[in-house]
């Protein structure tokens, strides 16, 4: 707590110290010291009747003519009593059996005086009123004691016969005191040192309650600030004495712009120094407040528990305050889990994030492909994104999204670099090994917008709890790979329709053969690893994982079955093995490569009309019924031309062959760990075979 807003004590407790107790640490003035006869000039009975009353005096603090207090220096500063020297030794003897009490009073009302200071926290408040009050029973006892040496009742032997009983307790309460005051304890540490005094206390029953009493008082208001943050989600901890800490610094908007947001792991935090009689709950009791603290966040009102039997008033025996613990984690573990799953409706938006980033339902894509084709060809620097949103919005508006409730929630995204650049950024994910010559591949070929383009979705507390920026941007990493599969389709796709018009005009070659085969085993291939994605690695994690929502009890499970099913689709779908993914993605760029040569080598075989030849450089289907064959005389013309073009789809071919063939091994090697690739490399196997 800053030492601006604490309360400063009155300047009277440091100026006039005769009416604080502090008296006895001032320098002792001894010029009085001869106006008194020695004791020893007196005789023995009336030396104890002196004696007596010294001993009353001391016992509440106060000199008296022949029992003085002087500070005793050495490795630890006390205050010490003594008497005169000419007392008769029986008398002595007596004395000082009870100065131990009489130092142990001196120390607990200083510390009494210290600790009601407002710099020492609401448990040194609560321990000093309670050490107060004992004083003031001590006290009411001496005045009795008083009254009976008054009455010519009280011998120095019945004065040690009463004081007995008080002199272990007072002991053992001193013991306490001046390990706190040593090393200025406040908060929990003095509750563990109370209780652990207690349980070393065992044999006194009657030490041992006391001090129990002392910790039940200590505890009070320590209960008080668990009160009301395992019932509010409020830390009411002026003094900084609790063991759960607050960030303020993290807000919870940063779960949805920041990766690396911490503000669910980090916002509310364990200390140290927690009481051991907690030990067992502290996390249970930092869960507890923190959904409730989510819940007020939200405006929703929460019911703290009326019944008597719920308040923690007091830490027994019985462990009842962990019953009421247990309670309230139970209710807000339910109110919130009801409160994000009914209100906020949890699982619509998981499905609609799974319609849109998982490409569950693609007829939007298709729509979107087609329409914003122009813009997406375009480097990354100079695509409008406001011009792909209006696209995707139409696309949205025109297909079947447009049912879906959270579709106006759906955004567009332009990536500045490359999917293996991005994966090798995050560094918390866990990638096998790195890719230190990815730039060989990325190299080779232009970013476009299809190689960046993403989505992304807008997420409202309390939500983004669970879909945070983390999650989604571990979609959009799913999301970048499939739509560049789909992009490899459709001009694969492309290119297989220019070979079904050739067929039309029954040309036969060597270069027409052999393209519509490759081209078929490259569909092949890119259709499989689709098929893959979705069929095999997406849709059973994602029943999985619905199931598992179902039955969770808690938020935090809620975000642990999602985080693993993100996880765990990142692996499958090959992102987080980077020496597979650089091979796929080099079997893509081979398929792109040869989707754009196989125009040219139709168009130098046939008459095309500029026109007919679409932005992406595939051919009107329907268009092939104006194709007309070259003349014998173009033909050969052009015969230097068409060896060249056919010589660079044989070297596709080659190229093709040999990167699926150095790829199933791999496959088939890491199957053995990672069982999930067997299907796929039975595939890919396949495709060799066929070549």
């Amino acid at each position: 707590m800053d030492s601006s807003t604490i309360a400063s004590t009155p300047g009277w407790n440091l100026d006039r110290p005769f009416l604080t107790g502090r008296f006895h640490q001032l320098p002792m003035n001894s010029s009085d010291s001869g106006l008194e006869k020695p004791i020893g000039c007196y005789h023995t009975a009336i030396q104890e009747l002196i004696i007596i009353d010294d001993l009353l005096s001391a016992l509440v603090g106060i000199e008296g003519r022949y029992i003085s207090i002087k500070r005793v220096r050495g490795k630890e500063d006390r205050i010490g009593f003594q008497v005169d020297a000419s007392m008769d030794l029986t008398l002595q003897e007596s004395a000082k059996r009870i100065f131990p009490l009489c130092e142990s009073y001196l120390l607990i009302n200083q510390f009494v005086e210290s600790r009601s200071m407002s710099k020492n926290g609401l448990v040194n408040h609560a321990f000093a009123a309670a050490l107060r009050a004992l004083l003031l029973d001590y006290q009411a006892m001496v005045a009795q004691l008083e009254h009976q040496f008054r009455l010519g009742r009280l011998s120095v032997q019945g004065l040690w016969f009463y004081c007995q009983p008080m002199t272990g307790s007072m002991q053992a309460l001193s013991i306490v005191i001046k390990k706190i005051s040593a090393h200025n304890f406040v908060g929990s540490t003095v509750l563990n040192l109370l209780q652990s005094q207690a349980k070393a206390m065992a044999g006194d029953h009657v030490v041992r309650s006391l001090l129990e009493k002392m910790t039940q008082c200590a505890n009070t208001a320590y209960l008080g600030i668990l009160e009301r943050w395992v019932y509010e989600g409020v830390i009411d901890d002026p003094y900084g004495e609790f063991f759960i800490s607050e960030n303020k610094a993290l807000q919870k908007e940063s779960l949805t712009q920041d990766y690396d947001a911490k503000y669910w792991q980090q916002r509310y935090g364990l200390k140290d120094d927690i009481p051991s009689f907690l030990a067992t709950a502290a996390e249970t009791i930092l869960t507890t407040g923190k959904y409730l603290n989510v819940m007020r966040e939200c405006g929703h009102n929460i019911q703290v528990p009326a019944a008597e039997n719920s308040k923690l008033t007091s830490v027994g025996s019985n462990h009842h305050y962990l019953e009421c613990v247990k309670a309230a984690y139970d209710y807000a573990s339910g109110e919130l889990l009801n409160l994000v799953k009914e209100k906020y409706d949890l699982m619509a938006k998981l499905r609609s994030i799974k319609h849109y980033l998982l490409l569950d339902q693609g007829d939007f894509l298709v729509h979107f492909m087609d329409i914003a084709r122009e813009e997406l060809t375009k480097k990354p620097d100079d695509i409008s994104v406001e011009k792909l949103q209006s696209l995707l919005d139409l696309a949205l508006r025109t297909t079947a999204a447009a049912a879906d409730p959270c579709h106006e929630d759906l955004t567009c995204c332009v990536e500045k670099t490359t999917l293996l650049k991005r994966l090798n950024s995050l560094k918390d994910l866990e990638i096998s090994q790195t890719v230190s010559d990815s730039n060989e591949l990325e190299e080779q070929v232009t970013i476009t917008g299809l190689e960046t383009f993403s989505l992304s979705y807008k997420v409202q507390w309390p939500l983004s709890l669970v879909i945070s920026r983390k999650a989604l941007t571990k979609y959009q990493l799913i999301f970048r790979f499939l739509f560049h599969c789909k992009h490899v389709n459709r001009q694969l796709c492309a290119a297989w329709q220019v070979h079904q018009g050739v067929r039309r005009l029954d040309m036969q070659g060597i270069a027409i053969a052999v393209s519509s085969l490759l081209c078929r085993n490259m569909l092949k291939f890119i259709n499989s690893l689709v098929h893959y994605l979705t069929f095999e690695v997406l849709e059973p994690n994602w029943h999985v994982m619905h199931n598992r929502l179902q039955t969770a009890k808690s938020i935090d499970e809620v975000i642990q079955y999602h985080e693993f099913f993100l996880e765990k689709c990142l692996r499958e779908c090959l992102l987080l093995s980077p020496v597979l993914l650089k091979k796929v993605e080099k079997l893509k760029l081979l398929c792109l490569q040869y989707a754009a040569a196989i125009q040219r080598l139709i168009t130098s075989s046939v008459d095309i009309p500029t026109t007919q030849i679409v932005s992406d450089g595939s051919v009107e289907i329907e268009k092939y019924k104006q194709l007309k064959l070259r003349s014998r005389s173009q033909t050969l013309k052009l015969a230097p031309e068409n060896a060249a073009l056919i010589e660079s789809i044989l070297k596709f071919e080659r190229e093709f062959t040999s990167e699926l063939q150095s790829l199933g091994p791999i496959l088939s090697s890491s199957s053995r760990a990672e069982p999930y690739l067997t299907h796929l490399a039975q595939w890919i196997l396949g495709v060799g075979k066929d070549q």
